[in-house]
């Protein structure tokens, strides 16, 4: 590929830093040539999309995450029928829960998950972890 620029030259000529294509690249929203060495290649194609994005971003006040959610739920099918099944579902008291027991029945489920997670992220990792 001979009219390529290399990832500081595609930079440069975007407005993107060198890391934040490298960033863009790793979530899979644009995938550069390499050339024979291993190196980085933006073409006019991948200076078109860089473009776009950074239009599609502005335009609609996106970030990144949110386009890499985005191809994400496009490609994972099974994530993308979880979303689309929690948006669908109405809330609904559980049948053994009485009415003004509802509300305190929510935090305590709430309290007991937020529990949990912060017992995972304070367990030690165990030796075959860190090797």
């Amino acid at each position: 590929m001979t009219d390529a620029l290399t990832i500081h030259e595609a930079a440069e000529t975007t407005g993107w830093s060198p890391r934040m294509l490298r960033y863009i690249e790793r979530n899979g929203l644009i995938e550069p040539q390499r050339s024979a060495s291993g190196y980085r290649l933006y073409g006019a194609a991948e200076l078109q999309r860089l473009r776009t994005l950074k239009e599609l971003l502005g335009d609609y006040d996106l970030g990144l995450g949110d386009i890499g959610f985005a191809l994400r739920l496009r490609r994972e099918h099974q994530l993308r029928n979880a979303v689309e099944a929690w948006f669908e579902a109405k809330p609904e008291r559980p049948a053994d829960v009485p009415e003004p027991d509802w509300l305190s029945f929510e935090q305590q489920k709430h309290s007991r998950l937020l529990d949990a997670v912060r017992a995972r992220q304070t367990q030690p990792t165990s030796p075959t972890e860190t090797a």
